[in-house]
């Protein structure tokens, strides 16, 4: 075969920088999404929606979308997936992780959640991958899980020293969404099922629960709050933090790979803190900014692959 000509060499390239470039504001996207959604849920609940609200909000609009898709695949087997292992991702990274990961904020402030969550759902995952995958990991990776330790132990001794046992209580309640969401994750990738399946099938599914929250006055509870606040939560939590986030997040993935498209869930945490501050004014405290900082040095060495 004849070697490619320097023209072709250059248009390769060129698409090459391209699909990097895609895949990267595709990630940035995606962790900015999932920022707002953490701060979304920090303000319904200031202003007076309760978990199971933001649940509605979350899982309706989605549901309504994608249940023409979930249709068209098949129910009989929910797309392939099967109804044994959808309902058991809708435990671990649906509507009942997502319920309790929206009461922590009721005990806690917005950097503790956005932080401790994320920080577990990594820290999970190495633990799964080493124990249930049976996979090897490069010594960093233990080194950036004690790190992320640390940097939860700063937070912790923040809720401890000053906050309370509620504040305790509020950090173990995002330590549990962590892990689960670790399970979740982990299962995905060891049934080899699409992220965007996932998400099509859990949306669906949780719309099972939507007459029950009709049932119990949650729909005359979240018209009290107003057009305004809940088509906020239905753009934040329904829209953005839901299946665009996972949508832009796959897209990196496909273009830059598992392994550098890693580190833009590991932003986060710093883009929360940050939007926080500047859309609902929650100032986070020298506590949370240094077990913030520890965090994402430890999310850097649990991410290298060497």
């Amino acid at each position: 075969m004849s070697e490619p000509t320097a023209g072709a060499k250059t248009k390769a390239l060129q698409l090459d920088a391209k699909a990097a470039l895609l895949g990267v504001a595709c990630g940035l996207g995606a962790a900015l999404f999932w920022a707002l959604g953490f701060v979304a849920t920090r303000h319904g609940l200031k202003v007076g929606f309760t978990p199971v609200d933001l649940l509605m909000h979350r899982f309706l609009w989605s549901g309504i979308a994608f249940l023409p898709l979930v249709l068209r695949a098949g129910l009989r087997d929910l797309g392939g997936i099967g109804w044994g292992r959808g309902l058991a991702l809708m435990v671990l990274g649906g509507p009942v992780m997502s319920l309790i990961s929206y009461a922590g904020f009721l005990f806690v402030p917005l950097g503790h959640g956005s932080v401790i969550q994320p920080s577990c759902a990594t820290l999970g995952g190495l633990c799964l991958a080493v124990v249930w995958l049976r996979e090897k990991i490069p010594l960093s990776r233990f080194a950036g899980a004690a790190v992320i330790v640390a940097g939860l132990a700063v937070i912790g001794g923040e809720s401890i020293g000053h906050i309370g046992l509620h504040g305790v209580l509020g950090d173990l309640i995002f330590v549990l969404t962590g892990f689960m969401f670790a399970g979740f994750a982990t299962l995905v990738r060891y049934w080899r099922v699409s992220a965007f399946s996932v998400a099509t099938v859990i949306s669906v599914l949780s719309l099972s629960l939507f007459p029950l929250y009709a049932a119990s006055g949650g729909l005359a509870r979240a018209v009290a709050l107003g057009l305004g606040e809940n088509a906020l939560q239905a753009t934040a939590q329904g829209i953005l933090a839901g299946p665009a986030a996972m949508y832009l997040f796959t897209l990196s993935i496909q273009n830059l790979g598992v392994a550098r498209a890693a580190i833009f869930p590991a932003t986060v945490p710093a883009l929360t803190l940050l939007l926080g501050w500047l859309l609902i004014g929650e100032q986070p405290t020298a506590l949370q900014a240094a077990g913030l900082v520890t965090v994402l040095a430890g999310f850097y060495l649990a991410q290298r692959q060497g």
